[in-house]
């Protein structure tokens, strides 16, 4: 499985290095490759490198740290002497990328075996997780290159039935500016970081098992990456803050805009059409993908200590807010994306334990509720939006029986102990 999953994890980037390329733009490869030598976004490569470490002792593991940070010192000396210039918050990482290249080596010359097996899946996961960001970097400037018109009129239609949440959270978080747009926006930028506490909670008897378990949370966020940009290009959107506002990130504007209303002002029910949008802007809002990794880390919380399950329970409330306050989402988004993370994750556990009854009938339902949601969003906006009384409660009703469905269905699932054997009683001897 580990081999297949390799093959077609290569594939992928291949497909998406020349896709970008058309485009004029490196690849996720070529960007992967630049890591070695060029200032690199640290974040992804010390996380992977974190991954990579759970199948480590820890002597191995503060020598890995170690090393990394040793060769991270003197890339940044040589670009102080050559007066090389980085890009913000580029200053360190390739320590990290060179660390795990160089645990891939040792593995295949200086390890046999089941130990060998164990490392390399080790630098694999580190890795994947770095070729996830680069791959979903690619896919969201191919959106903005690919799909020119957006269908934002249709979902901000559609968002009526719901009360566009997004113009009454903005206006909230306008409201507690500055405290709550900065913790909103530290939340939102660092799902990532939340992620790996909890994968590094799951993975951390590792090195001690020789082994992995069947399911963590990395497998699910990397699935939700790869999955979640096709949807995108089947269904383009980039959400209220530029659709219907002056734009955010140095991307969109006014001109844009259907009209500027975000916040302030709720769009009026109009017949929708599809609109042209600047060729930078990602068209990444169908489904939520920050609701769908935040929904993935509250589940995969629920079995951890407290403290890791409030964090789990915050960081989806806070994800939640952020996506609807800085108006990058609309709230039929939002729906999408809890629909789209739980079937996912449905869709591995049952791959992981083998296929049932009750796991096909959960993944086919949530399939088919998501994809009865984009087509209510494309095909049937005004109904929704003039009869929100009946659609509201419909489009909350679909997601609670897909949360409802799963929760059931993981309960069938979970062992049971069995009851302790009762002794028989014994005759009193005579």
């Amino acid at each position: 499985m580990w081999a297949v999953a390799g093959v077609v994890a290569l594939a992928i980037l291949v497909a998406l290095e020349i896709w970008a390329r058309r485009y004029g733009q490196p690849g996720p490869i070529t960007d992967q490759l630049n890591g070695l030598v060029f200032a690199p976004k640290p974040g992804p490569l010390y996380g992977g490198l974190a991954l990579t470490m759970v199948v480590l002792t820890w002597r191995q593991r503060f020598i890995a740290a170690g090393a990394a940070i040793g060769i991270d010192a003197v890339f940044v000396l040589v670009r102080w002497a050559a007066g090389a210039r980085t890009a913000d918050g580029h200053f360190f990482g390739n320590g990290a990328l060179w660390v795990m290249l160089g645990c891939a080596v040792l593995a295949v010359t200086r390890r046999t075996g089941p130990e060998r097996t164990l490392l390399l899946k080790g630098v694999g996961l580190g890795l994947l997780l770095v070729a996830g960001r680069k791959t979903g970097d690619a896919w969201l400037l191919i959106t903005a290159k690919a799909r020119p018109a957006v269908l934002d009129q249709y979902v901000a239609t559609a968002d009526h039935a719901l009360g566009n949440p997004s113009w009454l959270v903005g206006r909230i978080v306008n409201a507690t500016d500055p405290v709550g747009p900065t913790v909103l926006h530290l939340v939102y930028a660092q799902l990532a970081v939340a992620a790996v506490v909890v994968a590094l909670y799951q993975l951390r008897d590792v090195a001690a098992v020789r082994r992995f378990p069947r399911h963590h949370l990395v497998r699910t966020f990397l699935v939700i990456g790869l999955l979640g940009p096709a949807v995108y290009m089947i269904f383009p959107v980039v959400g209220p803050v530029f659709a219907y506002g002056p734009g955010a990130s140095g991307t969109g504007g006014v001109q844009w805009a259907a009209a500027d209303l975000w916040p302030d002002t709720l769009p009026a029910i109009n017949t929708p059409h599809p609109m042209r949008y600047d060729g930078i802007t990602p068209r990444n809002c169908m489904p939520s993908l920050h609701t769908a990794w935040a929904t993935a880390i509250f589940v995969h919380t629920r079995r951890a200590p407290r403290i890791l399950r409030f964090a789990g329970t915050f960081w989806l409330m806070a994800t939640l807010s952020a996506t609807l306050g800085f108006g990058y989402h609309y709230g039929a988004d939002l729906v999408a994306g809890v629909v789209f993370a739980l079937t996912i994750e449905a869709a591995l556990r049952s791959f992981d334990r083998g296929w049932d009854r009750p796991g096909i009938r959960l993944v086919g339902y949530g399939t088919a509720v998501f994809a009865v949601l984009l087509v209510s969003y494309r095909w049937l906006p005004m109904e929704m939006a003039v009869h929100p009384w009946i659609f509201g409660p419909l489009l909350i009703l679909a997601m609670t029986s897909v949360i409802y469905g799963y929760v059931r269905t993981t309960e069938l699932w979970e062992p049971t102990a069995a009851p302790a054997r009762q002794p028989e009683p014994q005759l009193e001897p005579v």
